[in-house]
């Protein structure tokens, strides 16, 4: 008995480095994958304001204010969008959470953004992982919802 609880104490029966490190991999490309939506959802807002030649009304989205909102929400998805492809690199570098937030952190801010903005997205990466391992699915979660919680401050 007291061998199994010293190899249980030891890190046996949990995520080793390892798997923290495929966590990690596969929370970056959660990341990327959230980015990419938000890039497209920014694209489409574009397109749809953009004013279609030959059209006397100015298109679909002909009323100034309407623009002014959907180039707004544009850009802010493409500035997310870039964020997290940042915070995707970020993970890649390894480190421990606290300096990996941080970085996330200076670079939110240098963007002119809260950083608990980026909480959400972290969280919904760790939920669509593309894995089967299911130790680094433990350790992405972990992963993800550390680096939420310093992000959230």
């Amino acid at each position: 008995m007291e061998e199994a609880e010293a190899d249980f104490t030891a890190g046996m029966g949990g995520p080793g480095a390892e798997d923290f490190a495929n966590g990690a991999a596969a929370l970056a490309a959660g990341l990327v994958r959230e980015a990419r939506a938000l890039a497209e959802t920014a694209a489409a807002l574009r397109a749809a304001v953009a004013v279609v030649p030959g059209d006397p009304s100015g298109g679909p989205l002909a009323d100034v204010r309407r623009q002014r909102t959907a180039l707004h929400a544009a850009g802010e998805a493409a500035l997310r969008a870039a964020l997290l492809l940042e915070a995707a690199e970020v993970l890649g570098g390894g480190g421990d959470s606290a300096a990996q937030a941080g970085r996330i952190i200076a670079a939110a801010r240098r963007a002119g953004l809260p950083p608990a903005g980026l909480a959400a997205p972290v969280l919904a990466a760790s939920l669509s992982l593309d894995t089967d391992d299911g130790a680094a699915r433990i350790a992405a979660t972990i992963l993800a919802q550390r680096l939420a919680g310093l992000l959230r401050g």
